[in-house]
């Protein structure tokens, strides 16, 4: 077992050269002194590096469009713009009804043309939210503490301004 790796071990640091001959004169173009472990950094890093390469180019290029749950800017723009006029058209489609409506029971009778008005039609339709601008009893005691401490300091300030005077 110590044999195997003192073995594998002295194969990887032997040093091996690599020689470009010209084929017709044998003339050494260059040489180069290698080891296997050299060699085996050069391919690592070399594989390391294209692959972040590759996922550079993948990430910060339009080609990432092409990857599944990836979606480009525009389309995301384009899918807020159509949602937004989607909600619009319905909107209005809900205040065409009612007035169509507010017609057909004219047309039938049901309510005289007297009462009948196009804007009393429409703000049926218009969910307005009910605001209560009421103050809490939480609000009001809050209101009276600052009063009772900003109160005196107003009248020492006016009696110190008049006493300078």
């Amino acid at each position: 077992m110590a044999r195997k790796k003192r073995n594998l071990r002295k194969k990887l640091y032997t040093k091996n050269r690599l020689v470009i001959l010209n084929e017709d004169t044998f003339e050494e173009i260059f040489s180069f002194k290698l080891t296997l472990m050299n060699v085996f950094v050069v391919f690592s890093l070399g594989g390391i590096f294209l692959i972040l390469v590759t996922t550079f180019i993948i990430a910060f290029t339009p080609l990432r469009e092409f990857i599944p749950g990836y979606s480009s800017t525009q389309l995301k723009k384009n899918a807020t713009q159509l949602a937004i006029k989607s909600d619009s058209l319905a909107v209005a489609l809900k205040k065409n009804e009612a007035y169509i409506n507010g017609i057909q029971k004219v047309l039938r009778g049901e309510l005289e043309y007297a009462k009948f008005n196009k804007d009393s039609i429409l703000s049926e339709t218009e969910e307005t939210p009910h605001l209560d601008m009421r103050a809490s009893e939480e609000e009001i005691k809050l209101r009276e503490e600052v009063d009772t401490i900003e109160h005196p300091t107003k009248k020492t300030g006016s009696k110190n301004k008049k006493a300078k005077k």
